[in-house]
């Protein structure tokens, strides 16, 4: 039986079987939970395929997802990041359903956000976590998440409430343009920054975060991933936004060249004389490296420019999501296509 689903506001059900569904999902010592996260996701979006990336459990995680009926892959470089590079360049779908294999996200939530990527032509549905159990959502990742989303924000634009999200639906021309070079859980800051720099149309939506089945343990570690998350973000304010990087730089080069100068300056007007050499040779080097970080950040910016100008020429190259059966964007095809026949037969043609 094909799967259909109507979004909010649709006028038409969007048959999900006509899209090809990749469920992706990346576990380290996840036996207790993937079984029934696979069989969640089975039962919620029949026709998808359900991939399961084993990430050198020490457990049976991968014996227990293949029993549920999952495809199952492994990737040897330990990380969440590696394993989603991995499964975004191993699988091949139309749509792609990005999830924990914790057991923590409602699969029953997965058809609605697919109709919504469809319905609103999008690249990207998060799922933002709502919860009142502090067993689920500890308060020590609550707030590294209030702070990191704020970051963001404030540096690329506030979209999402939720940037650590691991619960995403993702069109194969976001999945096929994106890089992926982190290597932890960073990735989930890698992949928001991602859509914000390419300004691709995304939504978000809020669905239950639960706590994780008993005898299941996070592999997040708060302080550790958090400085990493950290890291990762300074790292993409540097290499996508390096005219604002430098002339930081530029400016408090600037600033303690004049802080040096200015008693320097006052006293040579007053009697001639440069009393201090090694600090006014200080003050000069100073001023000289802010105009080089001048430089810099004025090259790099333009190096940022080409770089972005490439990655979505490279992403317009992909295919999109194929245009949906029915109603209006079905005449419209029809309608291009008799235009077509029309002008292959020719003015004289129509008799």
């Amino acid at each position: 039986m094909p799967e259909a689903c109507s979004t909010r506001g649709g006028k038409h059900p969007i048959d999900l079987a006509e899209h090809l569904i990749a469920v992706v999902i990346p576990c380290r010592d996840e036996e207790v939970a993937i079984a029934g996260v696979v069989r969640d996701f089975r039962a919620a979006l029949p026709t998808a395929r359900i991939h399961v990336y084993d990430n050198v459990s020490t457990d049976r995680t991968a014996e227990a997802a293949a029993v549920a009926g999952a495809l199952v892959g492994s990737e040897p470089e330990r990380g969440k990041g590696n394993v989603v590079r991995r499964m975004f360049g191993d699988i091949d779908a139309d749509i792609f359903v990005l999830v924990d294999g914790d057991g923590t996200y409602p699969a029953d939530r997965a058809p609605e956000m697919i109709a919504r990527l469809i319905d609103g032509r999008l690249d990207m549905v998060s799922g933002a976590r709502v919860t009142d159990r502090k067993a689920a959502y500890r308060p020590g990742h609550r707030f590294g998440n209030r702070v990191i989303t704020f970051m963001v924000g404030l540096i690329f634009g506030r979209k999402f409430s939720d940037i650590l999200s691991g619960y995403r639906v993702l069109s194969r021309r976001f999945v096929k343009s994106f890089p992926a070079l982190s290597e932890g859980f960073e990735i989930e800051t890698e992949i928001a920054v991602h859509a914000l720099e390419m300004r691709l149309p995304c939504a978000e939506v809020e669905v239950p975060y639960f706590e994780r089945p008993h005898g299941s343990r996070s592999k997040l570690k708060t302080i550790r991933d958090g400085i990493s998350i950290v890291k990762t973000i300074f790292a993409l304010i540097k290499g996508e936004r390096p005219l604002e990087v430098f002339f930081v730089v530029f400016v408090l080069f600037e600033l303690a060249a004049v802080g040096l100068a200015w008693p320097l300056l006052a006293e040579y007007l007053e009697t001639g004389l440069v009393p201090r050499i090694p600090t006014a040779v200080l003050s000069t080097g100073l001023a000289l490296l802010g105009f080089l970080s001048l430089a810099c950040s004025l090259i790099l910016d333009t190096v940022t420019l080409g770089r972005r100008e490439i990655k979505r020429l490279h992403y317009l190259g992909l295919p999109g999501l194929p245009v949906r059966q029915g109603g209006r964007q079905d005449g419209r095809r029809q309608a291009d296509q008799k235009d077509t026949e029309r002008n292959a037969r020719g003015p004289g043609d129509d008799d």
